[in-house]
């Protein structure tokens, strides 16, 4: 394995990964977290799952990042009258020839915006999940590719909770990580009022082709891994499972489930991303103690001891992280 080879392979792939952070930075004040995460998950091959409540800028930084790599963008705002036609098209009757035609829905784009997904009722939520999976859809008896790369960012808000249908944990399994954003720092804040009274928006660049997109998708695989490293995810998803076995007693009441294999799957993924961005040909135990939080968060199932103590799966996540031996 000649590392060298490999880190000069990944830092001729990974050059324009600064010059598309700092092109979304030209629109995007902060929220430095959220910008490398959607990247990552767009790299990974996978799908996201933010909570925050309205107005954080989360459909402009998407559609930023879209307009960066010159690609098809759709928002879709889930309601509870949406039907799954709506999401993924429909057959319509042609008069003039007597037969039907398909008419694709919104989804056949490569970047989508889900937003409040918890909106629409469970067959919506379960026609967008089976597209996010299998990377196509079925319209009467055709069967149709998603365009490449196809990734979808499904945003539920924290606050209303009325009228809503809640994802059953298998489905958000589904989801490479789950994201919580905050609001911008104070001096931060005031520069976002100051981007927004002046009269011409920034206009965006492209600065990558979908090909690069899709060669950078293929060239994570080349990063190499040590096997201390692999043992070491799955030492972090074990003690989700058993926590005991790793002298962390006091977790065992508070997980009522732990991570699935899926996790050990999305952190390895994850973590080839982010070195990848750090312009590295390995990874290291920082890469995964980075990401575990992100893809961990929402597979995590609580006790009601734990929400009766007010632990969130992060604090579980943390003190795991802290006791497993790092590499």
């Amino acid at each position: 394995m000649d590392i060298e080879k490999i880190n000069q392979l990944i830092a001729e792939k990974s050059k324009f990964i600064d010059e598309l952070i700092t092109e979304i930075k030209q629109v995007i004040v902060g929220q430095d977290y959220i910008i490398n995460r959607f990247i990552v998950g767009l790299l990974a091959g996978g799908h996201i799952l933010i909570e925050g409540v309205p107005g954080l800028a989360k459909t402009l930084i998407i559609k930023t990042l879209a307009q960066c790599i010159d690609t098809k963008f759709q928002r879709i705002q889930f309601t509870p009258d949406l039907l799954p036609s709506d999401l993924i098209g429909t057959l319509i009757f042609n008069q003039k020839d007597s037969a039907f035609s398909v008419s694709k829905g919104p989804i056949f784009a490569n970047i989508i915006l889900a937003d409040e997904i918890n909106r629409a009722p469970a067959k919506v939520q379960s026609a967008l999940l089976e597209a996010m999976q299998e990377k196509q859809v079925t319209i009467g008896k055709e069967t149709f590719k998603l365009p490449e790369p196809f990734f979808t960012l499904a945003t539920q808000n924290p606050i209303e909770q009325e009228g809503t249908y809640p994802l059953p944990e298998a489905q958000i399994d589904r989801f490479l990580m789950k994201l919580k954003i905050s609001y911008p720092k104070k001096f931060e804040e005031i520069e976002i009022l100051r981007k927004v009274v002046k009269p011409e928006m920034y206009k965006v660049r492209k600065i990558v082709d979908l090909s690069k997109i899709l060669e950078a998708q293929k060239t994570i695989f080349e990063i190499y891994m040590d096997p201390k490293i692999e043992e070491y995810i799955v030492n972090i998803i074990d003690a989700t499972r058993y926590p005991k076995n790793y002298g962390l007693l006091e977790l065992e009441d508070l997980i009522d489930y732990g991570a699935s294999p899926r996790a050990s799957i999305n952190i390895c993924l994850c973590a080839r991303a982010v070195a990848f961005m750090k312009h590295r040909g390995y990874i290291t135990p920082e890469d995964i103690k980075e990401i575990a939080p992100d893809v961990l968060r929402h597979r995590l199932i609580l006790s009601y001891e734990a929400e009766a103590e007010e632990l969130t799966s992060d604090d579980i996540i943390t003190k795991i992280l802290d006791n497993i031996e790092v590499p």
